[in-house]
């Protein structure tokens, strides 16, 4: 695979997010298909971690794209991202859920409780399965330990063809408290390994009596 087959990451965010369904992502024996994605648009974007402008935690975010960012959510589990948009501005998506396709055994080790179509259904679950740690942040997605490989689809045939409308749904980004309503997580329709919708719960603060 040469470096045209990711020339798509270039794209903005919430184009780029859908046509990562159905790509492969590897490290070491372990590989998911990509079954859902949420799309992260830089400074346009008030859910972004890059929204606020650039920091030594989000730097990777900002291009070139092709890069792995990853980063820790509630202290213990690793979610990460494919940097996309041109090197400079800012964008990334969300790996959410997938189907392991190979080195079952070796996934089911690191998550040996549940049912295979739950080993890597969520983004904490996802990396755990993958062995993907905080330390692959930065990884070159064609070079690194940690792989993207896109399908045929999404390398050989025109853009509006990449994703079949009826296999892929949209909605609204989960766990967010601002800009959640934009219809930025992309999933394969029917699949069972993608995850559960649950929007951000907003904790309304104590009235004293």
């Amino acid at each position: 695979m040469d470096g045209s087959d990711l020339d798509f990451l270039a794209g903005p965010p919430a184009e780029v997010a859908p046509q990562l369904l159905g790509a492969t992502l590897s490290k070491g024996g372990v590989s998911v298909r990509i079954t859902e994605v949420e799309a992260y648009d830089g400074a346009d974007d008030p859910g972004s971690h890059a929204h606020r402008g650039r920091t030594p935690r989000n730097d990777v975010m900002f291009g070139p794209p092709g890069h792995l960012y990853t980063y820790f959510i509630y202290g213990m589990h690793v979610c990460a991202n494919v940097v996309c948009r041109d090197e400079g501005t800012a964008g990334a998506v969300l790996i959410r859920a997938g189907e392991v396709v190979s080195g079952l055994d070796e996934a089911r080790s690191r998550r040996p409780a549940g049912p295979d179509h739950r080993l890597a259904q969520g983004p904490g679950r996802l990396c755990s399965a993958l062995g993907v740690e905080l330390a692959d942040y930065g990884a070159d997605l064609l070079a690194d330990q940690v792989r993207l490989e896109a399908n045929a689809r999404q390398v050989d045939v025109h853009p509006e063809q990449r994703a079949d409308p009826g296999q892929v749904a949209s909605g609204p980004r989960v766990g967010l408290r601002l800009a959640a309503d934009r219809p930025w997580r992309f999933w394969i329709k029917g699949d069972p390994t993608v995850s559960t919708y649950r929007p951000a719960v907003v904790r309304r603060k104590r009235i004293a009596e």
